[in-house]
């Protein structure tokens, strides 16, 4: 089977800070192009736990998500501060793109989870979100699909069901600690997780 060609944006959580090398060996092992979004993981954590919140705290966890940008570039994976079609395997470094627009919420509602898709939506590509968890859950059960954007869970933030909603983005949440189900994703094949497609 000839792999996907279309771009795809990646959103790498910050829980999978260990599993970052053997992620990048699938991405590239995919021979697809993918624009990695890092999460904020531990560095977004330090500012919550700081009490920062506003502005101030909206800057300083977008800072947190470059600094594990360059964690992930530190791996041989080229940086790249602007929001373009990305050319093989490469890691954003949101910061400055993010200050150039100024496009969401200053608020503790919006993580890297709505930042990633606030990407997929500019270059019109699919978003994949890589987690520690199998999806998406409500009321106990995971959930293969979300068709109301309004729903309640832990998994993704506040802002993040109804902008991919608004925005008509195809987006699927998978557990990132399970390579074989990173590598079918990759290759558009379906896979346990959580698929979110307002188109139909």
């Amino acid at each position: 089977m000839t792999p996907p060609s279309d771009p795809l944006v990646v959103k790498v959580g910050g829980s999978l800070f260990d599993r970052v090398n053997p992620l990048i060996e699938i991405f590239r092992e995919a021979d697809r192009p993918v624009l990695i979004v890092p999460g904020g993981g531990r560095f977004a954590d330090l500012v919550r736990d700081l009490g920062v919140s506003g502005t101030p705290g909206h800057w300083m966890a977008i800072a947190g998500m470059e600094q594990f940008g360059w964690y992930i570039a530190s791996h041989g994976v080229p940086p790249v501060s602007s929001i373009a079609p990305p050319e093989g395997v490469e890691v954003l470094l949101p910061y400055s793109a993010l200050r150039e627009t100024d496009p969401l919420p200053h608020t503790w509602g919006v993580t890297s989870d709505t930042i990633a898709a606030w990407v997929a939506q500019r270059l019109e590509t699919e978003l994949l979100l890589l987690k520690s968890v199998d999806g998406i859950h409500h009321r106990g059960r995971l959930l293969p699909a979300v068709h109301d954007p309004s729903i309640v869970c832990d998994e993704v933030d506040p802002h993040f069901l109804p902008f991919v909603f608004e925005h008509g983005l195809r987006a699927q949440v998978i557990n990132g600690r399970r390579d074989e189900r990173v590598r079918h994703a990759l290759r558009d094949e379906s896979v346990p997780g959580t698929l979110i497609d307002p188109r139909f």
